[in-house]
């Protein structure tokens, strides 16, 4: 009268069907080579520009060792277009809410930049922190200045 199909987990899914993703022995030189690369060059870039001792000759390559040194941030101007971009983005965007609901809409319209704009000073902040701890660092170690209790 009534036909009853059991199904079991093999016939339900075929396992066959399934690759696992695996490396050959080329990818894996590879990946050998390139981690024996990294180790060197890092060294090497510490050594040649990062290090305090050395002081690089040429405009490009005290440039170069400020970059290296993080003395150089692309974060601000970075932070910066995405600050205009979320703002420009969430005020043409709130207009979506329109027809939905007008409380969204002027809340999107209104607050979305009001807290656009406090995430993005919160992030300024902590980024002025560390511009002026750099400069009493660097203010600290200028020759002349003795410290320690050995100044007297």
């Amino acid at each position: 009268m009534y036909n009853y199909y059991q199904t079991t987990p093999s016939s339900v899914y075929d396992y066959s069907t399934t690759s696992t993703v695996t490396l050959d022995g080329f990818a894996s030189i590879w990946l050998m080579i390139a981690l024996i690369a990294s180790i060197v060059g890092a060294i090497l870039v510490f050594v040649l520009f990062v290090r305090p001792k050395t002081e690089p000759k040429g405009k490009f390559a005290k440039w170069l060792k400020d970059f290296l040194a993080f003395r150089i941030l692309w974060i601000e101007p970075i932070l910066k277009m995405v600050y205009y971009f979320l703002t420009i983005f969430c005020v043409v965007g709130s207009f979506a809410f329109i027809t939905v609901s007008p409380v969204y809409f002027l809340a999107l319209l209104i607050g979305g930049p009001i807290g656009i704009r406090l995430g993005y000073e919160l992030i300024m902040i902590f980024i002025g922190i560390w511009r002026n701890t750099r400069e009493m660092a660097d203010n600290t170690k200028k020759p002349g200045i003795h410290q320690g209790p050995d100044a007297n």
